[in-house]
């Protein structure tokens, strides 16, 4: 009789699911390295809406926003809407890895699901802010003044918010079998979540269907504290200051920032927790 050999299983725990998380996150860094072509891609809509239609809207826009150049006042919009095709796609990476077999691999691994989930997470964040540093070099062209302070509050808000997005990804892309059906459903998403977070336009003096929309986005309450971090750094009158940053409002009620941010990390946890759920049920 033929001896069968023993397997020895790894048990589920802890220090298993923090290794998964960071195979997971490795594995997105890599993927990016290995494909630079789509890394530097992506940062084509930032340049474009910042110095062509900023330089070609400021002729339109002289004395609104006062000695303030139109690509100061976009720069924080455009920094933080650029991390939202990167971080979406990094998402929809999961149904590649489905249609190929790798993600049935990951999911019969010995840890939980949610630690998996959690690695594409904080990896398509990761990636997504990694570009974001890049369009933040480019603060000084557009007399944005740079401090170590600002860089470290906006590469924070910028991972917040690539977070949340790649959370949103994933809670979408869950249950989807092929890679054709998402890549339509996404453009469907991004394209009002970026025109309706108030990156390219003031928030006053909006119509009121368009005010309501805007605060019914959630990235408008990730780009707004990217904006005031910004606008803290420059020297500007109230009065402009009042028309190009003007404050969030609840029923008359000015949102803190603090809760803004706070409420852009609860929506990247609910989505993340919606995500998990949605994994546990396929495969």
């Amino acid at each position: 009789m033929t001896a069968v050999a023993a397997v020895a299983v790894p048990q589920r725990g802890f220090a298993l699911d923090v290794r998964a998380v960071k195979i997971v996150v490795q594995r997105d860094l890599i993927r990016t390295l290995q494909d630079r072509t789509r890394f530097v891609s992506a940062l084509v809509q930032p340049l474009l809406f910042l110095f062509v239609l900023g330089a070609g809207l400021s002729s339109l826009t002289q004395g609104a926003t006062g000695s303030l150049d139109l690509r100061t006042f976009m720069f924080p919009g455009i920094l933080a809407t650029s991390t939202l095709f990167t971080a979406i796609f990094s998402a929809v990476s999961i149904v590649w890895d489905r249609e190929f077999g790798f993600l049935r691999e990951m999911l019969v691994a010995p840890v939980r699901r949610s630690s998996i989930i959690l690695g594409k997470a904080i990896g398509g964040a990761t990636v997504a802010t990694t570009q974001g540093v890049l369009v933040l070099a480019l603060a000084p062209v557009v007399h944005v003044p740079l401090t170590p302070g600002l860089v470290v509050t906006l590469l924070a808000e910028v991972f917040l918010l690539s977070f949340t997005l790649t959370a949103l990804g994933l809670a979408v892309v869950a249950r989807i079998q092929q890679v054709q059906t998402v890549m339509g459903l996404m453009q469907v998403l991004l394209l009002p979540l970026s025109f309706l977070s108030g990156a390219l336009y003031p928030l006053s003096n909006l119509p009121t269907w368009l005010s309501v929309a805007v605060r019914c986005n959630p990235l408008t309450y990730a780009v707004r504290p990217v904006r005031t971090a910004v606008f803290n750094h420059l020297e500007v009158s109230p009065a402009v200051r009042a028309r190009l940053n003007p404050p969030i409002t609840w029923g008359g009620w000015e949102v803190p920032t603090w809760l803004q941010l706070l409420l852009v990390a609860a929506i990247g946890a609910g989505l993340l927790a919606l995500a998990v759920k949605q994994f546990q049920r396929v495969e």
